[in-house]
């Protein structure tokens, strides 16, 4: 008979965490400042952090500058030691994987490809430049699939010096502490992931 046991990514992290006997290097890929407000100030006090805003699939180059400002604005404030990577904005990237699925419904086939695409932009560089572990913020939002994108993080890392951290960080209270944290630092938080072909919610 199969497992269908859902694997707890949250308790996978604390077990790391309890382990740890250094600080690693962590490279983070970044979505947006909503999504890293928590991350960032869970993950802080563990690792040594890198943001990585790597987002093709933001709809215009307007959204794109006002979602990274917005970051940067929010590590000035909560975490000013951190670095920032942002590769240019280039939808092209995304637009050219997505092609034929612009109808697919959100969560599928086209979102899947969205995560691959971002995720090993960050395994790239995380490998390049002799990082520990690699990992999104993507999972805080109850709209992405925790279990999608750590299979998809492990696969990428697979056989590598680069470690996928295993995460699910809306567990623990932290999608709503995010919310908080916006609250308090009046962050912007935009109504959709990013990408044009998506719903708003």
């Amino acid at each position: 008979m199969a497992n269908n046991q859902k694997i707890n990514y949250q308790q996978l992290l604390d077990k790391l965490i309890e382990g740890l006997d250094h600080r690693p290097g962590l490279l983070l890929h970044a979505c947006c400042a909503p999504c890293s407000s928590y991350c960032i100030e869970y993950l802080k006090k563990y690792f040594d952090i890198t943001l990585f805003f790597y987002n093709p699939n933001i709809t215009d180059k307007d959204e794109f500058d006002k979602r990274y400002s917005e970051l940067v604005r929010l590590v000035s404030l909560t975490a000013p030691e951190i670095n920032i990577v942002c590769p240019d904005y280039n939808p092209d990237e995304f637009y050219a994987l997505v092609k034929g699925k612009e109808n697919c419904p959100e969560g599928g086939e086209r979102c899947g490809i969205c995560y691959a695409l971002r995720l090993k932009k960050a395994f790239d560089y995380a490998l390049e430049n002799h990082f520990e572990y690699y990992c999104s913020t993507l999972s805080i939002s109850p709209h992405k699939d925790a279990d999608r994108l750590n299979s998809i993080g492990n696969a990428i890392a697979h056989g590598s010096s680069v470690k996928f951290l295993p995460n699910d960080f809306k567990k623990k209270g932290g999608y709503l502490r995010s919310i908080e944290i916006c609250r308090e630092y009046d962050i912007y938080r935009q109504t959709y992931c990013g990408c044009g072909l998506g719903e708003r919610v």
